[in-house]
């Protein structure tokens, strides 16, 4: 990738809250005032990382069994994050309302078993890949293939004629190295994972007559929390032996209401971004268009719901939203990140405001979720259940030289941070 991102680690300089992000007279008098901007007063204890273990698993580049641990992160305020060395999963996300009332705001499995038997399956049982860190290619690559120094590349169809987030196991499916990590403000956990030139292709996969990606690749991804409630992920990355192809993210499914609550149509969503990329029947990019006076537009706030049922063809295509905004490269800033997306739950009073350094967004609202899932909380997960910003390149990429490049060089280190920050309203 043409890019190395060195975001600052420093107190946020700019904190949106729900009544400048809205304006007025959207909330009315929901909006008691702005997002909280610092810890309480009484808020000085330093957050803290412990480790158990969560049981075992086959490593698949091994074929062995494997110890699989668990991280929880949590800070002064009552936030709390449960971290999987299975998959770099996000298991939980817990945080307070407006009435101190904690939630759990993703989506997730109880079990490990549960994370291997159907997370990230390989078709045709397929998976909602909660939680996971998503590798090598996050998204799609058309019909499975791309070229690449002269070399045409073929990976795994695990979704229609595509290949979708990495192929059949993905790094969703590997058990991660793991390593406590502090700085004076936060504490955490880095997560590695070494994929070998060759991943997904014929030698790892025997099913599959393909290449795989080219490559020896390096990935570390740092989980950090700290006391205003930032959960914060940094991807660095290197390859060794050939040049390769990348689009790292995050798969959470978020319900500000709580991960059990029922639909989250009622949400309010607004996207920092002008255009989004229009797809074929495949859900393959094929063009990229203005919002203005279509059901994609969230420059706005717009509860989720409001026009997901509308008579639009893109809409039909995926079910619901499941497409790729470009982020506008104006507008609030910390970090040397820019802001991506807003969430609000009315009536939780949760926010939360997504920051990256990333060119798009894909935003999903979870329409292939048919009831055959169990949750954490041993609730059914339906369509409408959560929905996901994905911080990432543009799908496809690899295919279409006017996205941005998303090709990492032998040499070149990739850095990239996103943030998402919870609050009240």
């Amino acid at each position: 990738m043409h890019i190395v991102l060195s975001p600052r680690i420093c107190r946020p300089a700019v904190r949106i809250g729900a009544a400048a992000a809205l304006g007025a007279g959207v909330l009315g008098a929901l909006a008691t005032g702005p997002a909280s901007a610092a810890p309480a007063a009484h808020c000085t204890s330093a957050p803290t990382v412990s480790r158990h273990f969560f049981g075992q698993a086959i490593e698949p580049y091994t074929g062995k069994l494997t110890s699989v641990f668990r991280y929880t992160l949590t800070n002064c305020r009552g936030m709390q994050v449960k971290l999987l060395t299975y998959g770099a999963d996000q298991q939980s996300i817990t945080v307070p309302g407006r009435n101190g009332k904690r939630a759990d705001v993703i989506l997730g499995f109880k079990t490990l078993a549960e994370y291997v038997a159907e997370d990230s399956a390989p078709p045709p049982v397929g998976g909602p890949y909660f939680g996971e860190t998503i590798g090598r290619y996050g998204n799609r690559i058309a019909k499975g293939t791309f070229k690449l120094d002269g070399t045409t590349y073929t990976l795994p169809i695990n979704n229609g004629v595509n290949s979708l987030h990495g192929g059949f196991v993905g790094f969703g499916n590997h058990i991660w190295s793991a390593q406590k990590v502090h700085t004076s403000r936060s504490a955490g956990v880095a997560m590695t994972l070494v994929s070998p030139n060759g991943d997904e292709g014929s030698a790892f996969e025997p099913s599959c007559n393909c290449t795989g990606y080219p490559g020896r690749l390096t990935l570390r991804v740092t989980f950090t929390l700290d006391n205003f409630n930032d959960l914060r992920m940094r991807y660095q990355a290197h390859v060794t032996g050939k040049n390769t192809v990348v689009n790292f993210t995050n798969h959470d499914y978020f319900n500000l209401a709580g991960e059990a609550s029922g639909p989250a149509y009622n949400q309010l969503i607004q996207i920092n971004a002008d255009q989004y990329n229009t797809t074929d029947k495949t859900q393959i990019p094929n063009g990229t268009v203005n919002v203005a006076g279509t059901p994609f537009d969230f420059r706005a706030p717009h509860t989720l719901g409001s026009r997901i049922m509308q008579n639009d063809p893109q809409l039909l295509i995926g079910q619901g939203y499941d497409h790729n905004w470009v982020l506008n490269t104006t507008g609030p800033t910390r970090d040397g990140l820019r802001l991506a997306s807003h969430a609000w739950d009315r009536r939780s009073g949760r926010e939360l405001s997504v920051w990256t350094d990333q060119p798009g967004v894909q935003f999903y609202s979870g329409n292939f979720l048919n009831g055959t899932l169990v949750g954490i909380s041993s609730h059914i997960y339906r369509q409408s259940a959560g929905y996901t910003f994905e911080t990432q390149h543009f799908p496809d990429s690899p295919n279409q030289p006017s996205f941005p490049s998303t090709e990492l060089k032998v040499g070149q280190h990739f850095d990239s941070t996103t943030i998402y920050q919870f609050s009240t309203f």
